[in-house]
């Protein structure tokens, strides 16, 4: 084609953009690609134009998209029809993903701190000058026979790159490859773990459930993969000609409660007492599933050990102390509404019970981790485990092991330290307890290299900001992958920026289905500034390292890494490469005891208890680790319960921050569509401009309150308040929404930033600041749902 400069193009068509005829082009219903070419005046003096599959990357959902293209310029991007989570829909934030990557915010090259840490003052330097310096630092490390005091803080990684960080963490020498699952997906996770055997998140089956009920999960507003709920919950609702019936429990009606056939308004932290109490009415009416109790579970009913002592079941615990009347009491809930939700439950099958994918409702005391226990128990009651219409083991591409490292004596013994966060250590249960950095590093945990990889502590940690900044004086060499000079990144030594997800290549399992899958992230366009892929400078650190470092990492770079990992996933890396994406949808799903249901689905990830199919309702898991100990030690938890109802789902009432009197609303900080979880999505203007829809509040916070609670107060829609808790207050302005209980107040998440840049900087509150700053003593779970506010006018 002949290559003509922009403006001869604009002149060519009469100054009408290729964004804008391509898309009215697209708008007309059944135009094929040659016809919406044809449609585009002077489309074929265009240089270059093609469309290049990617996934999102500015929510957990992982959406695929294709990018179109011309002159090697980002216009436009689509939902990719191909990809199974979203089916060619694409949600604001993956369409203003072009904002992301020509963003006048982000960094540019390699910075360097000048001034003092926090003081803004940096400098560029070149690539090989950087590198040079963070090896050297490594180095360091490792000849000071301290190779644990290095540490790595991560976020959201997908694929290969979380092993990769761990991998790179372990050849170093260091157990501190910390993940900020302990602020959302922890809880689930260990839930599934102590109960089904399977440390991870499941999948639900939508499309072919009759029944669906969701504790706290926000499906179709933030949850953990929100495009897959919305995909789901449609062809249930529309889809088929028995429509599913919703019900969400939730002490906020949301956008999901708005859309579900029946919203149930729980006390807060009650969720556990209302899945107990309708599992007393399944269990009294004989709704089980026979089959599954009495040959597929361990200590539903009451069983004795080898020893020959008696020990309680679940079925005696919930007839004996979670009738109706008691869980009403405790709920909030009416007894009738409990019994009549526990018969459609039962009776209406297939059914799921839906635990939260990410934070707040399992995150503030042990009760969350026993919610999460209770909630999954109903699914096992009424036999809905790996069942047409149930829940689903997330199945992943098969990939061949990471290398064995080489003989390292230093990395080895640095290895066995405990570790930063006190996961396994000072939090029995915990993997990762990423908000309890700060204080170990102040408590004198030494850290003389911390890496920092799509993690914003400083901001996303409750209470986090001056505990974060003053834990950073102690390290010696701090060094951020951040795109933006966000919060955390200001704190930094030297920045490395990393290309944003358009720019980069990176695999992509996909998740929410239970098949497996894996989608390939790839450069749709070259990179836009001087920055580079975070996973190339972990392999080109590796190997400036030599040694035993060095001869772990085989590999040229992270593409090279990638071909390797996925050589065994069904298609070839040019098929991969092409269509975006591939998936292996199962024949069938495997029968109860069956070779696969051991190996797969239930017992999978046990490690101090038998991989014997059973499911769980007595946590052998949880009796080893704590069967032994004291009193002092059970006080030391926070766990309420005695005897063998410590290893049983139960309700265990929330220790609040706040007296009730003084602060009589508990503060509940909610993820929204719009702006979503991430950082940078705050910098991003059209999703500012969108942030607030649902109240016509948008570029600002607000406080959510019922009109009942605004009445008693003397406060009107709109008016500026105060809100305050025993750690701090935030000035906002408050909106009357009818669906919220009288209780809750909620602030949304992702305003507040005190940097990032032009558009997130200084704008709103950041609810989190307002929140307790404690870390659950068993799991290592961030404390968000326990924090007690009071809301007052603001002269």
């Amino acid at each position: 084609m002949l290559k003509i400069t922009r403006r001869d193009f604009l002149k060519a068509t009469g100054g009408l953009t290729v964004t804008a005829a391509v898309s009215t082009a697209l708008s007309r219903p059944g135009r094929k690609l040659a016809q919406i070419h044809a449609a585009v005046p002077g489309y074929d003096m265009v240089a270059e134009e093609h469309i290049v599959p990617s996934v999102c990357l500015l929510c957990p959902s992982g959406c695929g998209m294709w990018g179109r293209v011309v002159d090697g310029r980002l216009v436009k991007l689509e939902g990719s029809p191909l990809h199974p989570i979203n089916l060619g829909a694409l949600c604001p934030k993956g369409q203003a993903a072009p904002e992301l990557l020509y963003n006048p915010d982000r960094i540019q090259g390699p910075l360097r701190r000048v001034g003092e840490r926090g003081a803004g003052q940096w400098e560029p330097i070149n690539w090989e000058t950087a590198l040079s310096l963070v090896a050297q630092r490594l180095a360091d490390v490792r000849d000071s026979g301290h190779p644990e005091r290095f540490a790595f803080l991560y976020g959201e990684t997908r694929g290969q790159m979380r092993g990769l960080i761990s991998y790179f963490s372990q050849a170093i020498g260091s157990p501190n490859a910390v993940s900020h699952d302990s602020l959302n997906i922890e809880a689930g996770k260990l839930a599934h773990q102590l109960t089904q055997g399977i440390y991870d998140l499941l999948a639900y089956d939508l499309e072919k459930t009759n029944h669906v009920l969701s504790f706290g999960a926000s499906l179709l507003e933030a949850g953990r993969s929100v495009q897959r709920f919305a995909s789901g919950y449609a062809y249930m609702r529309r889809g088929r000609p028995y429509r599913g019936k919703v019900v969400i429990v939730d002490p906020r009606l949301g956008v999901s409660g708005a859309k579900a056939d029946e919203w149930i308004p729980i006390r807060p932290g009650t969720d556990a007492a209302l899945a107990l109490g309708m599992a007393h009415v399944i269990i009294s009416s004989g709704l089980v599933d026979r089959d599954f109790v009495e040959n597929y579970a361990f200590g539903y009913e009451d069983w004795e050990d080898e020893a020959g002592v008696q020990h309680q079941g679940f079925k005696s615990l919930v007839l004996e102390n979670y009738d109706p009347e008691t869980t009403a009491q405790i709920t909030g809930v009416p007894a009738g509404t409990i019994a009549r939700l526990a018969g459609e439950f039962g009776t209406n099958r297939p059914s799921v019970a839906v635990m939260p994918g990410k934070g707040g409702l399992l995150n503030g005391s042990v009760n969350g981790l026993y919610t999460a226990m209770a909630i999954h128990a109903l699914n096992a009651l009424v036999g809905s485990l790996e069942t047409p219409g149930g829940v689903l083991v997330q199945r992943y591409p098969t990939c061949p092991g990471w290398p064995e490292l080489p003989a390292d004596p230093v990395a080895a013994e640095g290895r066995q330290a405990e570790r930063v966060d006190g996961a396994g250590s000072v939090f029995p249960l915990a993997r990762h307890a990423y908000q309890a950095v700060p204080d170990r590093i102040r408590e004198g945990y030494p850290v003389d290299v911390l890496f920092l990889y799509d993690a914003n502590p400083m901001f996303e940690c409750p209470n986090g900001g001056a505990r974060w900044a003053e834990a950073f004086n102690q390290v010696d060499f701090i060094v951020s992958f951040s795109s933006f000079l966000d919060e955390t990144a200001e704190h930094a030594d030297l920045i490395l920026p990393d290309h944003t997800f358009l720019e980069r290549w990176q695999d992509d399992f996909i998740e929410g289905l239970g098949y497996p899958g894996v989608a390939l992230r790839q450069p749709v366009v070259e990179p836009v500034h001087n920055t580079r892929n975070t996973g190339d400078v972990l392999i080109d650190l590796a190997h400036r390292l030599g040694g035993p470092v060095a001869a772990a990492f085989p590999w040229a770079g992270f593409p090279e890494l990638l071909k390797w990992r996925l050589q065994d996933v069904g298609a070839s890396w040019e098929t991969l490469a092409e269509l975006g994406l591939w998936i292996v949808p199962p024949d069938q799903v495997p029968n109860r005891g069956s070779d696969p249901w051991l190996s797969q689905v239930v017992g999978r990830d046990r490690q101090n208890t038998p991989q014997d199919g059973y499911f769980d309702f007595f946590s052998r898991e949880l009796q080893c680790l704590l069967q032994t100990v004291d009193e002092a030690t059970l006080q030391q938890l926070g766990i309420q319960a005695r005897g063998d109802e410590v290893f049983l789902p139960h309700y265990e009432p929330v220790n609040y921050q706040g007296d009730e009197d003084e602060y009589p609303f508990v503060l509940n900080v909610v993820t929204l569509m719009s702006l979503g979880p991430y950082t940078a999505n705050a910098n991003m203007p059209t999703l500012q401009e969108i942030s607030g829809m649902v109240v016509n509040e948008t570029w600002d916070s607000w406080l959510e309150m019922s009109p009942e609670s605004a009445h008693r107060l003397g406060l009107h829609d709109k008016d500026p308040v105060w809100v305050e808790s025993p750690f701090g207050k935030a000035r906002t302005k408050v909106r009357l929404v009818s669906g919220l209980r009288s209780d809750v107040v909620n602030l949304p998440y992702n305003q507040g930033h005190r940097a990032v840049g032009r558009w997130a900087k200084d704008r709103g509150v950041n609810g989190l600041e307002l929140m307790g700053p404690g870390t659950e003593p068993l799991t290592g779970l961030a404390a968000f749902t326990n924090t007690r506010v009071k809301v007052y006018r603001a002269s």
